[in-house]
């Protein structure tokens, strides 16, 4: 299987990773809730995983890193902890639902007022829009870092600054970016940043978390065992108890952990490197293909096909040269490796199974939780084919999709 749907979740792990969580798997106790040496040693695994979670993040304290089941549970610990009745919360077009739900059903069953700021058809926002929504109830504002279904990002250091200069809290989702783009949540001005552990970061299922910023108060939203302060009616509220009710999965977070070192070792930048060039490996590829349209792409990645009947270059071209149907790179923020599309008017749930069927192909058709991006598409009848690269997708695993797309269009 050639796998391209990494964001949905990574398959191919670091071996030190898959290492971690079987020696955990024999060896760790339950955290916090001994003294004996097995659960001594998850608490140890735990602490471990705090402390590189925060350096990665930028997030000055340890203590204030809580570990959750995904980014689905942060975003809504984050969001439920922090809204109350009255409040006024800013989003955006290119949200998953994991941002969207929970602020619907506040704004349904609490009276939270919500305001999202909207996305032109190239998948892009206005960023002076977040400004000129701002009012005095205005309690937050919440945004994904990079959109799950086309790979744009959101210029978070700008929003941040807006929201430090209105004192309203910044909340972002990092499932996306988190492994993919340097985040720094002091330097970019980030209240809370959720996270998981299975997509970029490369780590198990069943982990994330949130950075939160001192002095930022979150109700919990689970309330339960923690081992410690076992008389007390209420929950603990030092960090990160007050936000951890019941087991931790130290398993997958020791996992975390080990995924963490594999990232500091190899280097963002190297990442993001490899991860550019598959995508404009793969765009460039695509681009020379009648019938493929191609959703919220960098623009300087793409470009209309010229009239020559045959203007695109081999794809084993030596490295630097620049395709015929592409315009030059040129300066801009960055991108994931995601990349959405359709063929003509071909279903894309029709081309996704067709890719893995025919071709060993894993991608992902459909709406992507993400439905107000697609509204802004104009693919909302319809939803597209996800192509999603990770750090250890090959060269030659980008050109047999290319191919595949190829036949298929054909």
């Amino acid at each position: 299987m050639i796998y391209l749907d990494n964001a949905a979740t990574t398959i191919k792990k670091p071996p030190e990773v898959l290492d971690a969580v079987m020696a955990a798997m024999s060896g760790l106790g339950n955290a916090s809730r001994g003294a004996h040496a097995g659960a001594l040693d998850a608490s140890r695994a735990v602490y471990d995983a705090r402390v590189k979670a925060a350096a990665f993040f930028g997030c000055p304290r340890p203590d204030h890193v809580a570990f959750t089941s995904n980014s689905t549970e942060a975003l809504n610990v984050a969001i439920c902890g922090t809204l109350r009745p009255g409040d006024h919360v800013i989003t955006t077009a290119l949200e998953h639902n994991s941002v969207l739900r929970p602020l619907y059903r506040l704004e349904a069953e609490q009276g939270v007022a919500l305001d999202i700021v909207g996305a032109d058809p190239g998948g892009r926002v206005d960023y002076g829009a977040f400004e000129r929504l701002i009012r005095p109830q205005t309690r937050a504002i919440v945004c994904t870092h990079a959109s799950n279904l086309t790979g744009i990002c959101l210029d978070v250091a700008y929003i941040g600054a807006i929201a430090r200069r209105h004192g309203v809290l910044f909340i972002v989702d990092a499932s996306q970016s988190a492994g993919a783009i340097p985040i720094h949540m002091t330097a970019m001005g980030i209240d809370i940043l959720c996270f998981t552990g299975h997509k970029g970061l490369m780590g198990p299922q069943g982990t994330g978390g949130l950075c939160v910023r001192e002095g930022v108060d979150i109700r919990p939203l689970k309330v339960g065992g923690t081992g410690v302060h076992t008389y007390s009616k209420e929950q603990p509220s030092q960090w990160p108890t007050r936000l951890e009710a019941g087991t931790l999965n130290a398993h997958g977070i020791a996992g975390l952990s080990a995924a963490f070192d594999f990232l500091e070792r190899t280097g963002l930048d190297a990442i993001m490197e490899k991860e550019s060039a598959l995508l404009y490996r793969f765009l460039r590829g695509i681009g020379c293909i009648d019938g493929i349209e191609v959703y919220g792409a960098p623009p300087h990645l793409t470009a209309s096909r010229p009239a020559s009947a045959n203007p695109c270059i081999n794809r084993s071209a030596a490295d630097g040269a620049t395709p015929t149907c592409l315009p030059r790179a040129t300066a801009e923020g960055p991108h994931t490796a995601v990349c959405a599309l359709n063929i003509r008017d071909r279903d894309p749930a029709w081309v996704a199974d067709e890719l893995s069927e025919t071709y060993g192909i894993a991608t992902r058709a459909g709406a992507h939780c993400a439905p107000l991006m697609h509204r802004a598409l104009g693919t909302e009848g319809r939803g597209a084919v996800r192509f999603s690269f990770s750090y250890f997708t090959t060269e030659d695993e980008i050109d047999a999709a290319i191919d595949a797309l190829g036949e298929i269009a054909r």
